[in-house]
């Protein structure tokens, strides 16, 4: 069943989180907020994803994010959620106090009027990954295997799930490489274990498409994932690769344009029930003018005919 209101989000990719003269977009306020959220708006989107990497609803006053909400109704823009990142709960210096702000960004999240609280297992940028063009090119943290790690990771994310759901949110988890929710067996098998119907997954493929090294099926990680699925960064890349694995090369594109067939993903996804929102994300290039693209494709997708129910296989 096609969504009646879909809401389709704008990332937070194509905004600096600190410009010229050195101050951040979280310091900044309401004037530049508001200027942000007419930007969205100018771009044809109804809703912005709130990144901690820019904006840390957690970390505002009270009157602080008064002032966004009162930003974002002027512009007529809605919350689709609070992304947290990088800040796992299982970091073996920081997780009890990731786990700390993960619970006021989810109390914060639902002040906002955000539809979703998003978050997941992903770490800092290594060094590599800091100096190389395309951090995914540069290896990064690595979830260990060890039983009492995950079951550590099953428990904290359990107790977000219930505050998350004791204010009314659901919770996402993204999928991303070398954690708990790097494969597509891995990240079911995490949601399964936590057991909350309000825990579900953000099947961002994008992030492991991406990679240069071997991936798994693109068409066997959705079809495992998207029953789990309640909320949906979409981003697509090329992807060349030597028949012998010998080397590999990936770079963002649209959404139509990638090696991700989006048309038969999101009917595959809509034949299961998902009615979440969308979020547009893309790295690189004029980030905003191809989010506001892909936003103009994926309707035609959810308002146009459906492809062939045979066409994912």
């Amino acid at each position: 069943m096609i969504p009646t209101e879909p809401m389709i989000a704008c990332c937070m990719h194509g905004f600096p989180p600190v410009d010229r003269d050195g101050t951040a977009l979280h310091e900044a306020g309401p004037e530049e907020w508001s200027d942000m959220l007419a930007t969205v708006a100018g771009l044809g989107f109804t809703a912005l994803e709130i990144a901690d990497s820019h904006i840390r609803p957690a970390d505002l006053s009270s009157e602080g994010r008064s002032e966004l909400a009162r930003a974002a109704a002027s512009a007529r823009i809605d919350f689709s959620a609070v992304h947290v990142q990088r800040r796992s709960v299982i970091d073996p210096d920081h997780g009890e106090d990731n786990l700390d702000y993960a619970h006021r960004t989810i109390d914060a999240a639902a002040e906002l009027g955000c539809r979703v609280f998003s978050t997941g297992l992903h770490q800092p940028f290594t060094e590599a990954q800091r100096r190389a063009l395309w951090f995914w090119t540069a290896p990064g943290w690595q979830d260990p295997p060890d039983p009492e790690v995950r079951t550590l990771a099953v428990r904290r994310l359990r107790e977000l799930g219930r505050h998350a759901a004791e204010v009314g949110l659901p919770m996402s988890l993204e999928m991303y490489e070398d954690t708990y929710l790097g494969t597509a067996d891995s990240a079911v098998r995490l949601i399964e274990e936590i057991g909350l119907d309000t825990v579900g997954l953000n099947p961002d493929i994008g992030n492991l498409i991406r990679l240069h090294r071997p991936i798994e099926d693109w068409r066997e990680m959705h079809e495992a994932t998207l029953p789990f699925a309640n909320y949906w960064h979409m981003k697509n890349y090329q992807r060349d690769e030597a028949g012998d694995g010998a080397w590999v090369t990936t770079h963002p594109t649209t959404l139509r344009d990638g090696l991700i067939d989006y048309r038969a993903m999101v009917a595959r996804a809509l034949d299961l029930g998902f009615d979440g929102p969308f979020l547009m994300e893309q790295y690189g290039g004029d980030s905003l003018g191809v989010c506001a693209e892909n936003r103009t494709y994926l309707l035609g997708l959810l308002q146009g005919p459906s492809p062939r129910k045979d066409s994912a296989a």
